[in-house]
């Protein structure tokens, strides 16, 4: 068949597009294509296009600490040493471990003696003079005695005796009256404090692991602490 003019095959000699019917489409989508690389590569562009971070949702918190609980380390047979804001273990021979529930009964029938042992910090003695040093506030149980720095490993004989007689002071010299030992939620510091206690003779040793943390989770009031001079 002979093909009229005007409708003659679509495929040249060498079998392309003829030249004047090749389409501008191609560059085009290559001009597209080099303006997004050049939009991605943009820190303004990535700093805009990037997502919010997304704070994981209370279920996902909670998933991924049954998926990773926290481990519990035994009870040491000495003093806790060093890194003392880490898990405490969930005993102390000698001693009753109490939670927060617990607590809040003794301290609401005026129960027991509240002693709260975080520690405070030193004024430096190499300070210029004239340099003003402010204590940090801390806040605990009302009614508590505030001993503070008494729960290291060690205890030199000046803080030894600070603690030996600020139970003995708070106690009127009776070894069997109750005493609640704390500090914050995974503190070593309340641990070692209850344990050198127990050593002092005291007899009727209580370790509240939670805290003024815990407390203060349980809707619990606070006040503002003065140490025990």
């Amino acid at each position: 068949m002979t093909a009229r003019p005007g409708h003659g095959p679509l495929q040249g000699e060498a079998g392309t597009l003829p030249r004047e019917d090749a389409s501008p489409v191609p560059l085009a989508w290559l001009a597209m294509a080099g303006l997004a690389v050049v939009l991605a590569l943009s820190p303004a562009y990535a700093q805009e296009a990037a997502p919010a971070p997304v704070a994981p949702s209370p279920t996902a918190k909670a998933v991924q600490e049954a998926l990773h609980p926290q481990k519990v380390p035994p009870e040491p047979d000495g003093y806790r040493m060093d890194e003392y804001r880490a898990p405490t273990p969930a005993t102390l021979r000698g001693a009753k471990v109490i939670d927060t529930d617990a607590a809040a009964k003794l301290w609401r029938d005026k129960a027991a003696l509240f002693v709260d042992v975080m520690p405070r910090d030193a004024r430096p003695a190499n300070l210029p003079p004239g340099t003003i040093w402010r204590d940090k506030k801390r806040d605990d149980i009302p009614g508590s005695v505030w001993l503070p720095n008494v729960g290291y490993g060690v205890l030199n004989a000046q803080m030894d005796g600070y603690f030996r007689g600020g139970l003995q002071s708070v106690t009127d010299g009776r070894h069997a009256a109750p005493l609640v030992f704390y500090c914050q939620t995974d503190c070593w510091m309340s641990w070692n404090a209850a344990k050198r206690a127990l050593e002092y003779g005291f007899s009727n040793v209580s370790w509240y692991p939670g805290g003024s943390d815990g407390w203060t989770k349980a809707g619990l009031p606070l006040e503002a602490a003065v140490p025990r001079l």
